[in-house]
């Protein structure tokens, strides 16, 4: 995320979930391998394919084991400011986009997550992009949280170190808002959920545009 204001954002301008989104579909079919190659490069191509036997060799593994494979394959890739990357000051690549370049910024970084332990079979409610303030680097910044039960303390998957750690041992992170298809909430200051938003005064933004880019990408 850029180096900018932290984003203390007004409900009017907060994402909204999409309702009737109850799990990710398949994140690396056929056509996505074909277009890696084709749009992208051989490598890209690889990395789909790493990808899918990942997901394969992760399918009723428990979930901690899931969490972390998926944390390690996404942080191989290299952070990149959106402006540097794709021109824009906040731009949100789809899971495709962001395998083809193997580059992108802290919310790439989560979307692919979200969508790849969605297409293992995390529960939705278990799942939340959030954003933080970083208290270190003094930066707006997005990670996964992951809750073991509702109402607790979630596990922090984030681009900036391979450790996956409660939120209560990362003091560098101030919670603020989170999110998924079906809910999202104001977070509290103990990093768990908060009171949830009234959605029908919530404005939909780069979460709906991401979900109708990734719509645009099946054959």
């Amino acid at each position: 995320m850029k180096r900018r204001r932290f984003l203390w954002l007004a409900a009017g301008s907060l994402l909204w979930p999409v309702p009737g989104l109850r799990s990710a579909e398949p994140l690396v079919d056929d056509a996505m391998l074909t277009r890696l190659k084709n749009d992208y490069s051989e490598r890209a191509w690889k990395r789909g394919r790493a990808l899918n036997r990942l997901v394969q060799e992760l399918r009723g593994k428990p979930v901690m084991q899931q969490l972390d494979a998926v944390n390690r394959f996404f942080n191989q890739f290299e952070y990149v400011e959106d402006i540097d990357l794709w021109g824009q000051k906040d731009y949100w690549a789809t899971p495709e986009e962001f395998l083809g370049r193997a580059r992108g910024d802290c919310e790439d970084f989560v979307i692919a997550k979200y969508f790849t332990l969605r297409e293992l079979g995390v529960p939705d409610e278990r799942l939340y992009l959030t954003y933080v303030k970083h208290l270190t680097r003094n930066i707006a910044h997005m990670v996964l949280s992951y809750f073991e039960t509702p109402g607790g303390l979630p596990l922090i998957l984030d681009n900036y170190q391979a450790a996956i750690e409660p939120a209560s041992q990362r003091r560098d992170l101030l919670p603020v808002y989170s999110f998924n298809a079906q809910s999202l909430f104001l977070n509290n200051a103990s990093a768990g959920l908060g009171r949830r938003l009234p959605t029908g005064k919530i404005k939909n933004g780069k979460w709906r545009k991401l979900l109708a880019d990734m719509q645009r990408e099946k054959p």
